[in-house]
């Protein structure tokens, strides 16, 4: 997986992310840009985490799937973007009061960095399965999920909630784009 995948993968997995920092700007009156640091840190760092423990389970037992390896990536990254189009659909956008500045928690803030960075644990499953760098897909995954929750919580101060559906819609289609690419890859359908 080259470079230009790894971060078209990693926008795709920071959409929740996204999503979430643009709920907590909403609840902000006035821009605090401390409060936005720290939250994209947070959604960052576990961004940054999770497909390296995804990679390290995945590696123990790469070795017996590996005649079936492209039909478990299909199947990871497809159902990981295919519940992200779900989830946003479906769900209403959290409703966030605009009125008063709320001090952030930072058991909430983990608790949410973690929810929304379960995808990319997944994916670093699949990562394992392709040889993939974990070093270098971890740090673009959390340096991209990083300026992308940092720019969210920036659009929920400014837009409130309008982009939220929309960006989860976007991660979970990404997702499931590199994962037919993965599969047609291996089917020899498509030579990129």
């Amino acid at each position: 997986m080259d470079i230009a995948w790894l971060c078209l993968t990693a926008v795709g997995l920071s959409m929740d992310a996204f999503a979430v920092a643009v709920a907590k700007g909403l609840s902000m009156r006035s821009m605090r840009w401390g409060q936005a640091v720290v939250i994209a840190a947070f959604f960052g760092v576990f961004q940054g985490i999770m497909p390296i423990i995804g990679w390290v389970l995945g590696s123990s037992f790469s070795q017996l799937i590996e005649p079936i390896d492209h039909w478990v990536i299909f199947a990871i990254l497809a159902a990981v973007g295919a519940k992200m189009i779900w989830d946003s659909i479906r769900e209403e956008p959290e409703d966030a009061c605009p009125l008063a500045d709320q001090r952030l928690d930072v058991r909430e803030l983990a608790l949410l960095a973690v929810a929304t960075s379960i995808d990319a644990l997944a994916v670093g499953v699949s990562f394992a399965l392709m040889q993939v760098n974990i070093g270098v897909a971890a740090g673009i995954i959390a340096g991209i999920t990083f300026l992308l929750s940092l720019a969210g919580v920036v659009v929920g101060h400014l837009f409130g909630v309008r982009f939220q559906r929309a960006a989860g819609v976007a991660g979970g289609i990404v997702l499931v784009l590199i994962a037919c690419k993965v599969l047609f890859e291996h089917l020899e359908i498509l030579a990129l």
